[in-house]
Formats: structure tokens, C-alpha cells, sequence
């Protein structure tokens, strides 16, 4: 029987870690009252995925407001850069207090 007595160096497959973890906003208590943003990035059936979130929410919350994701464009594509830039801008002067964000897979 043989014992193979190599040593051999060991390195960690990811990356060094690039970012900080951030704090996440503090969760809310209640969506009724509140404005609901819808993001998505135009894969995946959204418009449908939307639709039915919609009405299951306003089952739960009926004074939420949603502001479509037609109101924003895709947020994957030619000018996802440019969109993804003005989402802060844009959130605050529509009174966004909460974002769904959908994504195709």
C-alpha cells in the first residue's frame, strides 16, 4: 500500500470579496396606503406575472397604488444604463415607498 505524502497548494476558488454588505431598508409594516413600483426587464411573461400580483395584493391591501413597469422601460436592454441611473430620481418623484422587481430566468 502506498501513500502519496505530496503536498500541494490549496486556493479558494472565488474572489476576494469587492463590496461591503449594505444595510437593507427596514421592511414595512402595511402595503395599503403605499406605492408599489414594478420593475422589470421585458423577459419571462412580466406583463402577465404583474397583472396577477397585482390582484392578489389589492385583495390584501385595497389602498395600494402600483405605478406599471411601463412607466419605467426595461431594465435589461439598450438603455437599461440609462434608466437603471434615473431609478432614484424617478422613484422619489413618484412617492415609490416599495419596488417589485421581476426578472426573466
Amino acid at each position: 500500500m502506498s501513500v502519496n505524502l505530496e503536498i500541494h497548494d490549496v486556493v479558494w476558488p472565488r474572489a476576494t470579496r469587492q463590496m461591503e454588505i449594505a444595510q437593507t431598508a427596514p421592511r414595512l409594516d402595511t402595503l395599503d396606503g403605499k406605492t408599489v413600483c414594478e420593475l422589470w426587464d421585458f423577459l419571462f411573461r412580466g406583463d402577465q406575472v404583474f397583472d396577477l400580483l397585482e390582484r392578489g395584493l389589492k385583495d390584501r391591501y385595497q389602498n395600494v397604488n402600483f405605478i406599471s413597469w411601463r412607466e419605467f422601460g426595461s431594465t435589461h436592454g439598450a438603455d437599461e444604463r440609462e434608466i437603471l441611473a434615473d431609478l432614484p430620481r424617478k422613484m422619489k418623484s413618484l412617492g415609490v415607498d416599495a419596488v417589485i422587481s421581476g426578472m426573466g430566468c
